[in-house]
């Protein structure tokens, strides 16, 4: 069997456009913002990695009026604002996801944003993961691995494995058991196209709040169910707390967008990455301790969440840059993790580079709270038995592989083949 091209649908382009760099030094005071008008959401959707390399270059933060707020794209400035929650605030006004999905712990700062954050914790924490969930995500992987062998070569990575696994571990994590696998995919994705909808398309609006409706009625039907008859789920352990129904709700919406795509998205680039470079699979079958570390460049090398918003709260200089008060931020991930000042080579996919942290998982006080769940169900299961069952892997040469997105990226389209 051939062995599938590696051109790579995530790189982008090597070279950096053309470009005027940014004249006139940084002062006291700060200088006003460039502005990239050049900038447009096709564009990003398609492949926004080449846009990051010009954007970075050029000045760490843009003005960019097609997405009517300032774009941050330098490691540093992106992980400074991650640290300073008093002059980069998460409660941002006229917020997308708010609109989407409600009032969750990601659109707040603290006190507020604690609160609802402590509430997960004895879902979500390691130790209810090793000694809980492990057992459910292997099972599940097992199910739906063995669906797509049983679709043979041809069948796709992304949906007919990577998405229903992945629904169906947030599921029951969440405690949805009056909806299925089908129901977590649909409602994520049309809520997170909400979160992402800069284009204020109003059938991508129509469509999530009619997702929106019908997890509100599911958790109003799941709430007293599992304070009679409890488990380990997040809505069981909500039944009991004295959290408000809106903020239940709003939560479980922003779990449902972040805690399906993230795992999702990852699971196929990994893969996609690894059959991409025989070295690294061949390496990581040799020593299977390096699944972490796949995983943990993938997410650096294509941010499932490629970009968050902020606000700032005072008239404030961010890296020479002069912000007003108010000033609606765009943190773009997706270019913070491919800064050359912090990782070499950072456009290739490499798991032998020098450790050093991303940024894909955010940080400070909102440091994703599904994080340890996404490690153990693709870097602990799914990984290891993907390359074990299907040890002869590749991606189908004659139909190649589809990612798209910026705020959410991934792949929507990953053809596979082995010998059946």
């Amino acid at each position: 069997m051939s062995q599938a091209p590696a051109t790579c649908p995530f790189t982008g382009a090597q070279s950096t456009p053309n470009t005027t760099p940014a004249t006139g030094l940084p002062t006291d005071e700060g200088r006003e913002a460039p502005v990239a008008d050049w900038v447009k959401i096709s564009d990003l959707y398609t492949n926004p990695f080449p846009i990051y390399q010009r954007l970075r270059e050029e000045a760490p933060v843009h003005w960019v009026p097609e997405v009517n707020r300032y774009m941050v794209t330098s490691y540093s400035a992106c992980h400074d604002i991650e640290q300073d929650e008093a002059r980069f605030s998460a409660n941002e006004r006229n917020s997308l996801m708010k609109r989407a999905m409600g009032h969750s712990m990601l659109r707040k700062d603290n006190p507020e944003h604690q609160i609802d954050r402590d509430s997960y914790g004895a879902t979500l924490r390691p130790a209810t993961i090793k000694k809980h969930w492990n057992e459910i995500f292997a099972a599940n992987n097992e199910k739906y691995l063995s669906q797509l062998i049983a679709k043979g070569p041809g069948a796709d990575f992304v949906w007919d494995y990577a998405a229903p696994y992945t629904a169906e571990n947030l599921r029951l994590i969440c405690g949805f058991h009056n909806a299925t696998q089908e129901d977590l995919q649909r409602w994520s994705q049309t809520m997170i196209d909400g979160t992402g909808n800069y284009a204020d398309d109003p059938d991508i609006w129509a469509k999530a709040a009619a997702s929106s409706a019908e997890v509100d009625a599911a958790i109003d039907e799941m709430l007293p169910y599992l304070a009679a008859n409890p488990d380990q789920s997040l809505l069981s352990n909500l039944s009991s707390m004295p959290i408000a129904l809106d903020a239940i709700r709003a939560n479980l919406k922003m779990t449902i967008g972040g805690g399906l795509n993230e795992p999702r998205d990852v699971l196929a680039t990994t893969v996609w990455a690894l059959l991409s470079h025989p070295d690294q699979r061949q390496a990581v079958l040799d020593d299977p301790a390096l699944y972490s570390r796949a995983f943990e460049e993938s997410v650096r090398w294509v941010a499932p969440i490629g970009m968050y918003p902020r606000e700032t709260t005072q008239d404030l200089v961010l890296e020479g840059i002069k912000l007003p008060a108010g000033s609606r931020l765009g943190v773009v991930l997706g270019a913070a993790n491919r800064d050359p000042k912090i990782f070499d080579n950072p456009e290739t996919f490499d798991i032998f580079r020098e450790k050093k942290p991303h940024l894909a998982f955010g940080g400070g006080v909102h440091f994703c709270a599904g994080t340890w769940v996404a490690r153990a169900q693709v870097a602990q299961i799914a990984l290891p038995e993907v390359f074990r069952r299907l040890p002869d892997l590749q991606l189908d040469p004659n139909s190649p592989s589809v990612d798209a997105g910026w705020v959410f990226r991934g792949l929507t389209k990953m053809p596979v083949i082995w010998d059946s």
